[in-house]
C-alpha cells in the first residue's frame, strides 16, 4: 500500500465529535514520546501531519486522519507521562475506552513501544486491555536505529515476553530517522483493511 493522500478530518474529545462510522479505522496508540507523530508522518510521507512535540502528553484529542479517501488512521492520546494530573490522566483513558470499547468500524490498535526499553507496566496493561476487545496483533518497536542489529533481536524477544503477545502477533521495528519498517507495517493495514473488505463481501479501493 501507498498513502497517496492524507488530511486531518475531525479532532474529538467524545463519541459526539466522532466523523460517521463509515470506513474502517485503524488506531494508534502508545506512551507519551514513544514517536508515534513521528511514524504517523513516516507512514503519510508528511512533514507535518502529526504534530510532533518537545513536550511529552500533549496530545489530548483523539484525531481521525482520513488516508486515501478510502480508510481513517486515528491517534490515541499518549499515555503514562508523569507530570500528567491524575485527574488528567484519567480523562484520557475514559476518552480513549469510549473509542475503542464502542466504535465499530475499529479493525486494529496498533501499539507503539520504545525498542530500546522493556514494556513498562502500563504498555503491559494497555495490550492486555486491547487482547480483552480483540484489538492486539500488532507492535511497532520505535526508534529501531537506536540499538544494533543483535540487540533489536534481543529487545524484541523482550518485548514479546513482556507483553505475553501470541505466536500469531506481529512485531515491527521501525526507525522513522532512517525510514525503514513503514513499508512492512503498510502492508499488514492493507491487509487487515482487504480482510474486512472480503468479510462485508466488499472491495476496498486501490
Amino acid at each position: 500500500m501507498k498513502i497517496k493522500k492524507s488530511d486531518i478530518e475531525t479532532v474529538a474529545v467524545k463519541p459526539s465529535q466522532y466523523p460517521a462510522p463509515d470506513r474502517y479505522e485503524i488506531a494508534f496508540a502508545g506512551r507519551s514520546n514513544v514517536g508515534k507523530s513521528s511514524l504517523l508522518n513516516l507512514l503519510t510521507g508528511r512533514k507535518s501531519l502529526a504534530r510532533v512535540s518537545g513536550s511529552p502528553g500533549k496530545t489530548r484529542t483523539i484525531n481521525f486522519y482520513l488516508i486515501n479517501d478510502d480508510f481513517r488512521i486515528v491517534d490515541l492520546p499518549g499515555y503514562g507521562y508523569a507530570k500528567v494530573s491524575k485527574s488528567e490522566s484519567q480523562k484520557w483513558g475514559e476518552m480513549m475506552e469510549q473509542y475503542l470499547e464502542n466504535r465499530e468500524k475499529l479493525l486494529k490498535v496498533v501499539q507503539l513501544v520504545d525498542i530500546r526499553h522493556k514494556p513498562s507496566a502500563q504498555d503491559v496493561q494497555m495490550y492486555d486491555y486491547l487482547k480483552y476487545y480483540g484489538l492486539s496483533g500488532i507492535v511497532v518497536a520505535t526508534k529501531a536505529d537506536k540499538v544494533s542489529r543483535n540487540e533489536m533481536q534481543k529487545q524484541m524477544k523482550l518485548i514479546r515476553q513482556t507483553l505475553d503477545m501470541d505466536k500469531s502477533d506481529i512485531i515491527i521495528p521501525v526507525s522513522s530517522l532512517k525510514r525503514t519498517g513503514q513499508d512492512q507495517l503498510l502492508d499488514v493495514i492493507e491487509e487487515l483493511l482487504n480482510l474486512a473488505a472480503e468479510a462485508e463481501g466488499g472491495i476496498t479501493e486501490e
